[in-house]
């Protein structure tokens, strides 16, 4: 059986331009271009956060300002996906009067609990003031229902909000600054030819763009690769989260309370661990999760399992014994911190929120700071683009300010104090010698040690050949506790147009089954939390090929990051096309 006779895997015109294919001739590719001062890419708390302080400071100085914000999910916050406890620190900057304004914080912490869980047992491991994990004066919330509000504060000051519109291309200036973007075209078949009710994207200029993607967004991919920002820092390290929601019974309910754990089931070497948030939202909710670096070593591993297995320790199952399972997701997370920082200004555009990576590890926080972030750049932003002369010679301001301003606020300042946290991991203990790490140099010297650990590299590269590594046997899903994936996924609402070309791109269609099933035994079929990979028998009965279900895609982006081979790039699929959250 030769490759020519298999149908392609990859059929999107990001791999097979349509200039040369003659099922496009004829075809209008006119797009209608529309202008305006700012436009923002992803609607999230850096994308929204950014949006408002613009409108503010233009109601201040009284100056007409047109901001337009362009978001994937068909709905503000509907591909939101976070633990999540939130610090308040930006949100009390952007709205004082949160409080009288309605926003949805409506748990306050009131007790944290942080455990070393060993198969059968716990250890207690105490919250002492100080220590980055302890949560004083923090908010338990539905990430999506706190972003869902940014929206309608946003709209209410004047910010055009384009829901279920993903940015798909940058657009460029002839002097290669950056003048907008464009969403994605709409109406093309699986097999990448035009159906008749094709429709181009639409344009979107202006003096400045803001990509607020989140945790590895793709057009940050190639604005890294346009303008070289990332010259001068390490590659990023992420992780991957998974998260549910349960209703629980009544009497095991402790709302305020935050439960962590590090340990079992991983072993010493894995980074991860978990979140249990008791939420009060007027039923008795828990959100709960599991985190696992992604620069692991054992391709047998699967972070959705292990997540599923953590759940039967005896001091969390039984929290959820009796109870109901509502909602399932994930999302990849920065985790390089102050090291792994691009340059965030360009000619044109900058950067803000996870695209370029602001999250607090130790803390598993990166709301307040994505928030502050979108705020500092709309801060820099707003003198020149109303400026009665813009100085700059490009058509796309660069506006460096933004920059400068970022190493002076308190981002810089946290991130730098916990820069050593995350890559003290790597070492011979692994966990335990990252966690002595931690209580000596953040807790005794609050991160003032001269040096600057550095990361293991890309993790795309930490996978050890499968014929090195033992398989993990993991035990079948209860129904009660644990499920299967394809049961998880249904809870996701994710939902795509299934006429469309895959939006998971292979560079080259023949290396996943040459390579990634050849040398790690297909690992995309394990770390993906929504089952878009698997490999099948061939019809032949001889051999192998990878089935991608794009329909079942979440967008968290794992493949595109921890693909051995880097052949998967994640594009957006058709706008409106992912999953539908409700407050996750």
């Amino acid at each position: 059986m030769h490759l020519h006779m298999m149908p392609r895997i990859t059929s999107h015109y990001t791999i097979f331009p349509r200039d040369k294919d003659p099922r496009w001739e004829g075809v209008e590719m006119e797009r209608f271009a529309d202008e305006a001062d700012v436009v923002i890419v992803g609607g999230g708390p850096a994308g929204l956060s950014a949006a408002i302080r613009l409108k503010q400071l233009a109601k201040e100085q009284e100056k007409e300002l047109r901001v337009c914000l362009v978001e994937k999910a068909s709905q503000i916050g509907a591909h939101t996906l976070s633990g999540a406890c939130l610090e308040p620190s930006a949100l009390n900057e952007l709205f004082p009067d949160w409080k009288e304004r309605g926003a949805p914080l409506n748990t306050p912490v009131t007790e944290d609990l942080f455990s070393i869980l060993t198969e059968k047992y716990r250890i207690p491991v105490p919250m002492l003031p100080g220590l980055p994990m302890n949560n004083h004066g923090n908010y338990i919330v539905r990430l999506g229902h706190f972003v869902h509000w940014l929206g309608e504060q946003a709209e209410e000051l004047g910010v055009e909000i384009y829901p279920g519109y993903a940015a798909a291309e940058v657009l460029f200036h002839e002097d290669g600054s950056v003048k907008g973007i464009a969403t994605n075209d709409v109406g093309i078949a699986k097999d990448g030819s035009p159906k008749d009710v094709f429709e181009r994207g639409m344009e979107l200029h202006a003096k400045v763009t803001l990509f607020g993607e989140g945790c590895h967004g793709h057009l940050a991919k190639q604005l890294y690769r346009q303008f070289n920002l990332r010259e001068n820092c390490e590659p990023q390290t992420y992780a991957i989260g998974l998260k549910e929601l349960w209703v629980i019974d009544e009497k095991k309910w402790r709302p305020g309370r935050v439960e962590h754990s590090v340990g079992w089931p991983l072993n010493r070497n894995t980074y991860g661990g978990s979140f249990l948030y008791h939420l009060n939202e007027g039923e008795p909710l828990v959100a709960l999760g599991f985190v696992v670096g992604l620069d692991y070593t054992n391709p047998y591993l699967s972070p959705f399992r292990e997540f599923q297995r953590w759940k039967h320790h005896p001091f969390v199952a039984k929290t959820l014994e009796g109870g109901d399972r509502i909602a399932y997701g994930a999302r990849a997370l920065n985790e390089g911190g102050y090291q792994c920082l691009p340059k965030v200004t360009f000619p044109g555009g900058m950067l803000i929120g996870c695209s370029p990576g602001f999250m607090n590890v130790p803390k598993i926080k990166g709301t307040h700071t994505a928030m502050k972030s979108g705020m500092l750049a709309a801060e820099a932003i707003f003198p020149k683009v109303t400026a009665e002369d813009p100085a700059s010679k490009t058509a796309g301001l660069h506006i460096p300010e933004y920059e400068d301003n970022l190493k002076k606020s308190w981002i810089w300042k946290e991130l730098y104090a916990v820069r050593n946290i995350r890559p003290s991991f790597h070492n011979y203990f692994g966990l335990y010698g990252g966690m002595v790490y931690t209580g000596v140099f953040y807790w005794i010297l609050r991160g003032k040690e001269p040096w600057t650990l550095k990361h293991a590299g890309l993790d795309s590269a930490q996978l050890k050949p499968a014929k090195e590594c033992t398989p993990i046997e993991y035990p079948k899903p209860d129904g009660k506790l644990s499920f299967d994936l394809l049961s998880s996924v249904a809870l996701s609402g994710t939902n795509h147009e299934g006429d469309q070309p895959p939006h998971l791109t292979l560079k080259d269609d023949s290396i996943p089954v040459a390579n990634n099933l050849a040398i790690y035994d297909g690992p995309e079929q394990r770390f993906c939390p929504a089952g878009v990979y698997e490999y099948v028998p061939l019809e032949t009965g001889e051999g192998m090929r990878l089935q991608i279900n794009a329909q079942n895609c979440v967008h968290c982006k794992t493949c595109d990051i921890k693909d051995p081979s880097q052949n998967i790039n994640w594009v957006v699929p058709e706008g409106s096309g992912g999953p539908a959250y409700n407050g996750l």
